[in-house]
């Protein structure tokens, strides 16, 4: 694992790095074999047009990364609005065949082209990766807008990612429970497994971001930290059911956890097995199933995980028992198109080191 400590660090150096700072954290079984933080929470003050890169800080003035630094997941708080409504599933409240607008009636597009649950937790709705809700005038305007957009293709059809999936269902949820997300996701998954530094809202603590500016953003807000990068999920008040969580990689490690040991971490229990199979196994709800592209040589065995747009992903290996969790701010200073080759190569990197663990910490769990 010594190398693929090597490498995340080599990730943040140079003068346009990968990233200005990240965190990884991998384990097996209850241990950690790898917790390793490298570069910079923040090194820039702003993005310069002219020169196309950062105005750094003097290196007195950066604030390091650090183990404990907490991230703007961005997409990871998919996976928990996906937890939230199986939890749903299992106690019945919630049918994975139903129309999303059997629970919601005001959906009216959903109604009308008939997008169920399952639909919108496997990404086959057909509607549009994004709508530019950020634009509206205001909530209502947006909450109209996100009820009334149909569908390109049928649903049950092609496999197209979109954040709307994840905004559909938060209404869902938070209709049948008389709850918002974050208190779902606050009462049913965060504080039971006694993962205290993962909320939404604002972490004035976080790792930098990006200088915000149109026309490589889609919104003019300036330099962010701690205040959620996806422009929807601010103009939604930052709780999203696409994006709006931060977290740190020692909670998302307890998250990882529950999962591969069948919804349970010490005296918690969030989820029963056979739901937990229902998200991992493919095709998967809500998780990507050994998508090669960020896992590496983890994909083809039934590997479990997912990214986000800001430099996140984890993923979990129910074969070896392991999981990845790799943090980044590779949105600091500016966004940039995609290179996910990092993330593949450190997945390449557990694979390969799963027959031979290091010696390490033991992951501490509640009540212990």
């Amino acid at each position: 694992m010594r190398q693929l400590v090597r490498e995340v660090r080599a990730l943040t150096h140079g003068p346009r790095p990968w990233c200005a700072g990240a965190v990884v954290l991998a384990g097996r079984g209850p241990v950690i074999a790898v917790e390793e933080a490298a570069g910079w929470a923040v090194r820039y003050t702003a993005y310069d047009e002219e020169t196309d890169s950062g105005v750094e800080l003097p290196p007195g003035l950066r604030t390091p990364m650090r183990t404990g630094t907490p991230f703007d997941l961005a997409s990871l708080t998919k996976l928990f609005t996906t937890v939230a409504a199986v939890q749903q599933l299992e106690r019945g409240a919630l049918r994975l065949d139903a129309c999303a607008a059997a629970y919601v009636p005001e959906l009216t597009a959903a109604a009308r082209h008939g997008i169920t649950v399952r639909h919108l937790l496997t990404h086959t709705s057909g509607l549009r990766p994004e709508l530019p809700l950020y634009a509206c005038p205001d909530a209502p305007a947006r909450t109209a807008a996100l009820r009334a957009e149909a569908p390109l293709t049928e649903p049950g059809g092609t496999y197209v990612y979109s954040d709307l999936n994840l905004l559909l269902l938060q209404q869902v949820l938070e209709r049948i429970t008389g709850r918002t997300l974050d208190v779902l996701v606050r009462d049913g998954i965060t504080r039971p497994l006694g993962m205290t530094a993962t909320a939404f809202g604002r972490r004035p603590d976080a790792a930098a971001t990006e200088d915000q500016r149109t026309p490589w953003a889609k919104a003019d807000r300036g330099p962010l930290r701690g205040e959620v990068h996806d422009e929807n999920a601010w103009a939604l008040g930052g709780v999203a059911g696409h994006a709006g969580l931060f977290s740190t990689a020692r909670d998302l490690a307890v998250f990882c956890r529950t999962l591969l040991c069948g919804g349970s971490y010490g005296r918690a229990r969030i989820l029963g097995a056979d739901h937990v199979e229902l998200m991992l196994a493919a095709p998967g709800l809500g998780f990507g199933v050994d998508q090669e592209w960020f896992m590496g040589e983890l994909a083809g065995r039934g590997a479990a995980g997912h990214t986000g747009f800001t430099g996140t992903s984890l993923v979990l290996d129910r074969a070896t028992d392991t999981f990845l969790v790799l943090l980044a701010n590779t949105v600091h200073p500016r966004r940039r198109p995609p290179d996910n080759g990092p993330r593949a190569r450190a997945a390449t990197r557990l694979a390969r080191a799963a027959a031979a663990p290091t010696p390490a910490r033991r992951l501490e769990s509640p009540g212990e």
